[in-house]
């Protein structure tokens, strides 16, 4: 699907709620926004979604709320993912839940819902509103049994010394990184890396490099078959239990738990 699609197609109407279902094989879709909000969910695998200050990574049988208006672009971590997609007109004193961008996961009355409306594409305006009064009522059931947003995502860097960091420890991240080792091999002391990571991304460096594991492993677990005691040691970890006790305590569940619930269950 070109870029045509997302600049013209989605807000063409702009009084319609417009769906768009099997996106699969997708690899990027390049940087749009839209005057429509955007519910984003899948199944199969990771989806990174890029905008101007973060990344987020939205795994499996979870949906993303992008609201009007900000740029992203969206990156699947293998064809095997779906995606399914509902755009829905905003109103200029829209507050709360649909003004800020986040992750949750998907209930099971929205599940229903939308497997409901798996075969739907294009334009639903008011005048077929009798028909498709589901997807009318999805909108305000997102408000009403949201929970609380995860945490699925990471600032961008924005300085050069602490990008070329981040870049070093996300292609050497089957290996552990220390601090002091970290801010030796680029010529720093261990209080000007620590202040650096606090200063440009509002974290310091221990949770950064936590959350850039345990979100890669999310890829592993989704993509590939290898054992999770091999995907422990791929991000670093040498202990199963502290790689598996660490991504219980972020993710919600254990990494088991989140390699079985992502099979496909909305079938294209």
């Amino acid at each position: 699907m070109d870029s045509k699609y997302y600049l013209t197609e989605v807000d063409k109407n702009p009084n319609s709620i417009f769906c768009y279902h099997n996106l699969m094989g997708e690899t990027f879709i390049e940087p749009h926004s839209h005057d429509k909000g955007q519910f984003l969910y899948t199944e199969g695998g990771v989806v990174h979604v890029k905008t101007s200050s973060r990344m987020y990574y939205l795994p499996a049988r979870h949906y993303m709320w992008i609201p009007p208006g900000v740029e992203h672009a969206i990156y699947p971590s293998s064809p095997r993912v779906i995606m399914r997609n509902l755009y829905f007109p905003m109103s200029a004193t829209t507050t709360g839940f649909y003004k800020k961008e986040g992750i949750y996961p998907i209930n099971n009355l929205l599940m229903e819902l939308l497997l409901f409306t798996k075969t739907w594409n294009g334009d639903i305006t008011k005048a077929k509103k009798s028909k498709y009064a589901i997807v009318y009522a999805f909108k305000e059931l997102l408000k009403q049994t949201v929970s609380k947003s995860l945490h699925i995502e990471l600032p961008h860097a924005t300085d050069k010394r602490l990008i070329n960091i981040i870049n070093y420890i996300t292609e050497h991240l089957n290996q552990e990184h220390l601090l002091p080792k970290l801010a030796s091999n680029f010529s720093m002391t261990d209080k000007s890396l620590y202040r650096l990571f606090k200063k440009d991304l509002g974290m310091s460096f221990i949770k950064y490099y936590t959350q850039l594991r345990i979100f890669k492993s999310l890829e592993y677990l989704t993509n590939s078959d290898h054992t999770i005691s091999e995907i422990a040691n791929m991000v670093g970890y040498s202990s199963l239990p502290t790689f598996s006790n660490t991504f219980t305590k972020i993710m919600g569940k254990r990494p088991s738990e989140y390699r079985t619930s992502n099979e496909i269950y909305l079938d294209p």
